[in-house]
């Protein structure tokens, strides 16, 4: 892939993928001005030049400036990259609009959906700038990894193909090499789903079930994922590739994975809310589980991992007897499973 020429970026979203998503960019030559909700630690990356609180080690690039306001992250920037929190993406795309800014180019690297609502992001996104190239960025990454500039993969969706390349281009270096797809509902419902089957695969192992266990549930999780993928309009191939398959591989059994040790902590007798505050950042599958569950009912897919999740975080299910209602459910053609969504 070609060096894409430096373009200037306004990433809203200071977390540690934003920022990670940042030192990568300027890396490439990009010029990226980080902004994010709270203007004390934004000062505080100001002065320090790195992200003690989520990325200690990491010094920022020449190109990244972390600003306050909103409106001096927007001026001129020839891409807007929104990496906040699912619950949050709505209320930052009202914001930019309420400084005036219509962008042309739109994308994100937030994994989930538009809670209450249930909406895949990029209709949130269509919604809010209908007249806007829309792309989401997805795949199996952490942020440390990414930030130390250890290899990594991910996948850059778009229906809009020109805008996909101009991207993945953004990002592509000698070792972050980001592939594209038209599929964006693929790519999303890939991204997010995937984190509940963490919270179930960290169960599993929190209770002592062992590695049979977990690459079962990451099999069945990645059945799951697909019938309602298939159901939303996604491709079949997406979920065999590194925005479905590979992300649920990565989230379900590496440590890093705050999904992950969200069920690690439950299967442990923690409280959701108590692993949250340990945890200290956003568990984007505690949401995803209820909209997921939520939104496979609608469809009528079967999802009974997710539906067992749902019931552990939000109806006091214990762990132990989740997984044994998993177990009891009764046997199938495996083949019948993926292709059909009951």
């Amino acid at each position: 892939m070609e060096q894409a020429p430096p373009q200037r970026f306004a990433l809203l979203g200071a977390g540690s993928w934003g920022t990670a998503l940042g030192i990568l960019l300027a890396r490439h030559g990009h010029q990226v001005r980080l902004w994010g909700h709270e203007p004390d630690a934004l000062r505080k990356l100001q002065q320090q030049r790195e992200n003690r609180q989520y990325l200690p080690g990491i010094p920022f690039p020449p190109g990244l400036e972390p600003v306050v306001e909103l409106e001096s992250a927007l001026e001129g920037a020839q891409e807007l990259l929104l990496v906040v929190p699912s619950h949050a993406f709505v209320e930052v795309l009202e914001r930019v609009t309420q400084a005036g800014i219509r962008p042309s180019s739109l994308s994100w690297a937030t994994k989930g959906l538009e809670p209450g609502r249930r909406r895949l992001l990029h209709e949130a996104a269509g919604a809010c700038f209908p007249e806007a190239s829309l792309a989401v960025i997805s795949g199996p990454t952490f942020a440390m990894e990414v930030a130390k500039g250890l290899p990594t993969a991910v996948t850059v969706a778009s229906p809009d193909a020109g805008h996909a390349r101009r991207l993945a281009a953004a990002l592509h270096g000698d070792t972050f090499r980001a592939y594209t797809s038209s599929d964006i509902v693929g790519v999303q419902v890939g991204g997010a789903a995937k984190n509940v089957m963490a919270i179930a695969a960290g169960i599993s192992d929190g209770l002592g079930f062992g590695a049979n266990a977990r690459a079962a549930l990451i099999t069945r999780g990645l059945a799951e994922i697909t019938r309602l993928g298939l159901a939303l309009g996604g491709h079949r191939d997406t979920f065999m590739g590194l925005a479905g398959l590979g992300d649920l591989v990565l989230t379900c059994t590496d440590d890093q994975s705050r999904n992950r040790r969200m069920g690690l902590a439950l299967a442990q007798g923690e409280t959701v809310e108590s692993a949250r505050l340990r945890i200290g950042q956003e568990v984007e599958g505690v949401a995803a589980a209820r909209d997921f569950h939520r939104k496979a009912q609608e469809l009528g897919v079967e999802m009974p991992i997710t539906r067992a999740v749902h019931e552990v975080l939000y109806e006091g299910l214990e762990p132990a007897a989740a997984v044994r209602e998993l177990l009891a459910r009764h046997p199938r053609e495996e083949g019948e499973s993926l292709s059909s969504p009951r």
